[in-house]
């Protein structure tokens, strides 16, 4: 029988090359030693990944981890993500993960690389932090003045809503950061290898989503209008762009396809309303998108009744376009959505998460795979977050 272990290195070199999901390619290398030894660590050439869907769990350390390419929930042993830590952020194949303490993580699920971001406390509305002030380790600046306190489990949960990356980080001097602040929406920024972060000059409040493209950041604020921010000289540079206000939709992401910008507004219905117990949150459920098209030339939002073959991930991860026509894994004209705005334990309140599938055709919602029957949906901490496959 042939011993598939003495293969010649340049054929698997060359074999490895036509891998295209970056899971096959992982386990083509650990097939054997001289296959591992053969093969480098990080892939000369990969496609574009499907977003994995990561599960941060209660137990054990571990987070799972949903695979369109195989359809299956497998298991990672990620400590960063476990209990009291918070994803707000996915970028490049990135979580940026909060906790209990200042410095925030940029981690790496798939190499396990990490990178700091500046602390919490060097944000410039925080005005001090002090370990030994218990239960009020945080004092903030409102943008009138008012100074009030946070302690460190309100810091990891609201401060801040989602932090955004112009590129992957595994080149640590050549990238920038924008936070998106809860509760007033500011946007602050840091460059790679800077020790604090600086608020926006000129940038606008209430801001739902920022996105990255073509060297410049562009953020939405709740009703929809889009300004463009260019972060990368000594003072930011931001413009805005006059369209009409969208007064529909309660949450609002920014989408880039190809050339075009796409907003996408997301409706959501409470779901428990009437509950006379206080002390049960109330709980919100999605009802419906809706997309809207940028037309430079008003400016103005047009509507976008069919997405043809593309497909949109948006939630808590910066928001990402493919088509199903390269990806046989997904369906077209969908939007795949996660929970980004609730940080509660939906098996608590007998709740399913609200994430799932929406057909933009015909306006109907179904399950995410994983989701549909997965006997790990209800050991979920946090909600689950879309990260792209990046090993670098």
């Amino acid at each position: 029988m042939a011993d598939w272990t003495e293969l010649p290195p340049d054929l698997l070199h060359q074999i490895s090359d036509y891998l295209t999901v970056y899971s096959d390619y992982l386990r083509f290398r650990v097939v054997c030693w001289n296959w591992r030894f053969s093969v480098p660590k990080i892939p000369h050439r990969l496609p574009p990944q499907l977003p994995c869907l990561i599960i941060p769990l209660y137990h054990n350390c571990r987070c799972g981890l949903f695979n369109f390419s195989d359809n299956k929930i497998h298991f990672l042993y990620l400590p960063e993500i476990s209990l009291r830590k918070r994803p707000c952020g996915s970028s490049h194949g990135w979580l940026t993960i909060v906790d209990e303490t200042p410095p925030i993580l940029l981690l790496n699920p798939f190499t396990r690389a990490k990178l700091w971001l500046p602390p919490l406390s060097t944000f410039p509305n925080v005005v001090s932090f002090d370990y030994s002030r218990v239960g009020r380790e945080y004092l903030i600046r409102t943008p009138t003045g008012h100074i009030y306190t946070r302690n460190l489990r309100q810091m990891r949960d609201s401060f801040v809503k989602k932090i955004v990356l112009s590129s992957s980080p595994s080149n640590p001097n050549d990238f920038l950061a924008v936070a998106i602040l809860n509760h007033s929406g500011d946007l602050a920024f840091c460059r790679s290898g800077g020790g604090s972060w600086t608020f926006v000059d000129d940038a606008p409040s209430d801001c739902e989503d920022v996105i990255y493209s073509d060297g410049v950041f562009y953020a939405v604020d709740k009703y929809g209008v889009v300004s463009l921010m260019d972060l990368r000289g000594s003072r930011s540079q931001v413009s805005l762009v006059a369209t009409e206000r969208q007064l529909a939709g309660d949450i609002q992401y920014l989408v880039k396809l190809g050339q075009e910008l796409l907003l996408v507004s997301r409706y959501l219905d409470i779901v428990n309303d009437g509950m006379e117990d206080e002390l049960i949150p109330v709980m919100y459920r999605t009802v419906r998108f809706e997309v809207f098209r940028m037309e430079w030339e008003g400016p103005r939002w047009e509507k976008v009744e069919n997405l043809n073959e593309m497909a949109l991930f948006v939630g808590g991860n910066s928001s990402m376009a493919f088509s199903a026509a390269d990806f046989g894994e997904i369906s077209g004209n969908c939007i795949y959505y996660t929970d980004d705005y609730s940080d509660s334990d939906y098996q608590e309140q007998g709740e399913e998460p609200d994430m799932g599938i929406f057909r933009l055709c015909d306006e109907s919602f179904e399950p995410l795979p994983y989701y549909s029957g997965g006997s790990h949906s209800r050991r979920r901490l946090l909600p689950p977050i879309w990260v792209t496959p990046n090993p670098c």
